[in-house]
């Protein structure tokens, strides 16, 4: 047994979801030989515990959009690794010091990728992101270094 059609197209609204909030290394697995309980986790990592929640709550407003709840949701007090369950999809988004460490892809190495299609992106793409989320935890009132320099 494969992953359902509907599972695919559900991780690859959940990927693009993850990719426009900057999350990194997206990697979808088809687990339906090795699980009856769903068919593809859907593994993504961010920077910071802020970006991970950002990549969480994106990816649940898309499969919302799509007309897939969410069955349950763990992780979230502490954002560093968030599970959500979708049924057809799990979605794991850790933070990139805990993906490396727990190395789901190397447990589940026996497991297909999916191809989520997703654009191609140039390095240091994680550090944009982590410089993005920076840039929005910084008050309004006080000017970035550029902007004092400049005035």
């Amino acid at each position: 047994m494969t992953a359902t059609p509907e599972a695919i197209d559900l991780a690859r609204t959940a990927a693009r979801a993850a990719d426009d909030k900057f999350a990194d290394d997206i990697v979808a697995l088809d687990v339906s030989q090795h699980l009856a309980l769903t068919d593809i986790f859907l593994i993504a990592s961010a920077p910071t515990e802020r970006q991970v929640h950002a990549v969480v709550d994106a990816v649940t407003d898309a499969c919302l959009a799509a007309g897939v709840k969410p069955k349950r949701r763990e992780g979230e007090r502490e954002n560093r690794w968030v599970l959500v369950d979708f049924g057809d999809i799990v979605l794991h988004v850790q933070h990139a010091e805990d993906r490396e460490f727990y190395d789901l892809e190397r447990l589940w190495k026996d497991c297909p990728a999916v191809d989520l299609q997703l654009p191609e992106h140039p390095e240091g793409r994680s550090e944009a992101a982590a410089a993005q989320d920076e840039a929005e935890q910084r008050p309004w009132w006080i000017p970035a270094e550029d902007d004092a320099s400049s005035s």
